[in-house]
């Protein structure tokens, strides 16, 4: 007991040396830490460095006069000699000197601090030491330059450059892609840059983000640094090419790989054979997947899904089928992805009686219908008017316990509203909400169509006037298709108010807003009227089309005023537009009305001259 009170005592006399040894250099700290001396820094720096070695280093220098005489470059110079041995505590340290100061650190210090940790493996923390120094809000340049200068200093070739890559991460983490971008071309140094996996988990990152221009540079970069690029770095830059259709190049970068030996991987393959889809060249991508076999590559599951969901957009769904067995030949199993895009294709061309017996065959496998291949079922249902069946297949879906969503009961409304029956669709509208699932401006613009074409304006008000209740964003297809039924019935007044409100609602009438009232108006014989919202339509910005004074030429036209017809026909002419074969039919009928047989065959000539083509209706009046 009387030995370990005697060390006790030792430890606690070596203590009250080392803080009245700190206490002899005090000098009053100032905010204006460069008041202090080099020299006098130099002595702070030994002080702390000596105090650091303790364990109770943190109650040591709290106990002396230290703090005080704390600043950014006495923080960089502890950090830089790092004479201390442990990481950890230099870490310690650090993020205790930061809540002392109450000014920024050197940037320095974040960089010699982040390259320590890396060259001990303690990746971990020089995460949080960059993600801190990015924090700091300096140019990315900046952070650069200080790593770099601080690299060699700190001994940083131990690290491998990681303290780069983790820079990246730490960037693309905080979704300063640009940033990351920087990093990875701005490290000019040949012996320090970031590795070629975190390059190309960068470029990948660009790609997905659809910052091409950034991809090319970072690519750049790394071929300008001499950072030979692998099977990965390639299968990204085919990506890159495919992505904005240049398929010649993408096939390019694939036959140059080969010839350097590089060798394709199943993946890179993947992504060829879905780019060429994607441009509609299907017989390519299936050669492409033939030759992978050559090669001693086995396609997978992606592999098979790809094509079948690629010869099914090009309406060649028996072919599809038929790469479907193979894949099951082959030992892979489909799963639903591969089967919804057969099922999807078949329905596209029509066949729903197949669609539901691969549905069937889906299920005898023992796979679960999700929810995109039900979709995918009722919406083909829907198009082709098999209404009941659709509805039935809502029913099994929900009683399998696969729940429906906003689009399901979107396909079915649309499918009732082509059928006219708007009874069955509000139903649906109504089933919704019971169920929790909130109509979009779609769902209720397809409510809104076809409750106007069937003459329900009232219900039609309703559910506009529900919409804005329930925030949703009108835009301007809603007003239009509200002020076109209100034409319709002949309600000009509710029309003309319903054009006036959208603006008040912050909704910009466009050219199909307007034509809907200028021709429902001419149609009524209110010639007047429709000029007035003409001249409007132009003074708004708006650029009248064949709609706009095929209206005019038509209402004046079938009144026999043909003089002002030809001058509406001559407005339009010097305006830049167009017109359709139904406006020259109008002012042939109108003359031939007139006994004027001269004036109609020097239209029809102009129709000619102007490539447009007489159709039936053309000939019979002037028959």
């Amino acid at each position: 007991m009387m030995t370990l009170f005697s060390h006790k005592k030792v430890l606690v006399h070596t203590d009250r040396y080392i803080i009245a040894k700190t206490r002899h250099v005090y000098v009053k700290f100032t905010r204006i830490y460069g008041s202090q001396t080099s020299k006098e820094n130099e002595d702070t720096v030994r002080e702390i460095t000596t105090i650091l070695k303790h364990n109770n280093w943190e109650y040591l220098i709290e106990s002396s006069h230290t703090p005080k005489k704390l600043n950014p470059d006495v923080v960089r110079s502890v950090l830089h000699q790092n004479q201390v041995g442990d990481p950890k505590r230099l870490l310690n340290f650090f993020n205790w000197s930061d809540h002392q100061m109450g000014i920024p650190q050197n940037l320095n210090s974040f960089s010699i601090l982040a390259i320590i940790l890396c060259n001990s493996n303690l990746f971990a923390h020089a995460n949080g030491v960059l993600d801190r120094m990015i924090e700091t809000r300096q140019p990315v340049s900046a952070i650069l330059d200080s790593i770099v200068s601080c690299y060699t200093e700190c001994n940083g070739s131990k690290s491998n450059s990681v303290v780069l890559d983790i820079l990246i991460t730490s960037y693309k983490k905080n979704g300063m892609l640009n940033e990351a971008a920087f990093v990875s071309f701005g490290a000019k140094n040949g012996t320090f840059l970031p590795s070629l996996v975190c390059r190309n988990s960068l470029l990948k990152d660009l790609l997905k983000c659809n910052k091409m221009e950034l991809f090319w540079k970072v690519y750049g970069g790394m071929l300008e640094g001499k950072t030979g690029p692998d099977v990965y770095t390639c299968t990204n830059v085919i990506s890159a090419h495919f992505k904005v259709g240049n398929v010649k190049d993408g096939t390019r970068v694939l036959s140059e790989m080969e010839a350097k030996g590089c060798s394709p991987n199943v993946v890179t393959y993947n992504v060829v054979i879905g780019g060429l889809c994607r441009a509609g060249l299907v017989d390519e991508a299936f050669h492409l997947k033939k030759s992978m076999a050559e090669k001693g590559l086995v396609p997978d599951n992606y592999t098979y899904t790809i094509l079948i969901d690629g010869f099914c957009k090009q309406k060649r769904s028996r072919e599809a089928k038929l790469i479907l067995e193979e894949m099951s030949n082959m030992g892979l199993n489909p799963d639903h992805i591969a089967y919804t895009a057969l099922i999807d294709g078949v329905m596209k061309q029509g066949d729903e009686e197949e669609a539901l017996r691969i549905k069937d065959e889906m299920v005898a496998r023992g796979l679960k219908l999700t929810l995109v291949t039900y979709n995918a079922i009722i919406k083909g249902l829907c198009k082709v008017g098999q209404m009941e069946k659709a509805k039935d297949l809502l029913s099994e879906m929900i009683a399998m316990g696969t729940k429906p969503d906003t689009q399901t009961y979107n396909y079915l409304i649309e499918g009732y509203n082509r059928e006219h029956n708007m009874v069955k669709a509000y139903e649906l509208l109504v089933q919704m909400k019971k169920r929790n699932l909130a109509p979009t401006v779609y769902t209720c613009g397809v409510i809104l169509n076809g409750l106007c074409h069937s003459g329900d304006l009232q219900r039609a008000n309703s559910v506009f006037e529900k919409m804005i209740a329930g925030g949703l964003k009108l835009n301007a297809v809603i007003y239009t298709t509200l002020i076109k039924g209100h034409v319709r019935e002949g309600k000009f007044v509710e029309a003309i108010q319903i054009l006036k409100g959208m603006r008040e609602k912050g909704v910009l009438p466009d050219a199909f807003c307007y034509n809907s009232l200028i021709i429902g108006l001419c149609k009524a014989k209110r010639m007047e009227e429709a000029r007035i919202y003409l001249v409007e339509m132009v003074e708004q910005g708006l650029k009248p089309n064949a709609y706009s004074y095929g209206a005019f030429i038509s209402g004046y036209g079938k009144a026999g005023e043909m003089q002002v017809a030809d001058r509406y026909f001559r407005e339009m002419l010097g305006c830049g537009i167009a017109p359709n074969d139904v406006v020259y039919t109008v002012l042939i009928d109108g003359h031939c009305k007139e006994g004027n047989m001269t004036e109609a065959f020097l239209i029809f000539r102009i129709m000619l001259g102007q490539g447009v083509l007489p159709d039936v209706q053309t000939y019979s009046v002037l028959i």
